[in-house]
């Protein structure tokens, strides 16, 4: 089982400095507080979030899971 690595994204968010705004512009939210919501674990990501994730952040797909098993 996997789930989002959200420290993963807001830490690389961070390192790349791409601003909360430039992040909520490019998944379509109208604003920086909704996609702090998702960020924060408020919201879950959707399966089409998830490519504009990849490219914003430049990583792989598999960078924005951790492995649940792997914690077991």
């Amino acid at each position: 089982m996997e789930r989002i690595n959200l420290n993963f994204i807001a830490r690389r968010r961070m390192e790349i400095g791409i601003t909360l705004k430039e992040m909520a512009a490019a998944l379509g939210f109208k604003n920086a507080s909704t996609y702090l919501k998702y960020e924060k674990g408020e919201y879950d990501f959707k399966a089409n979030h998830l490519p504009v994730l990849t490219r914003m952040l430049k990583c792989q797909l598999r960078d924005l899971f951790i492995c649940l098993t792997l914690l077991l």
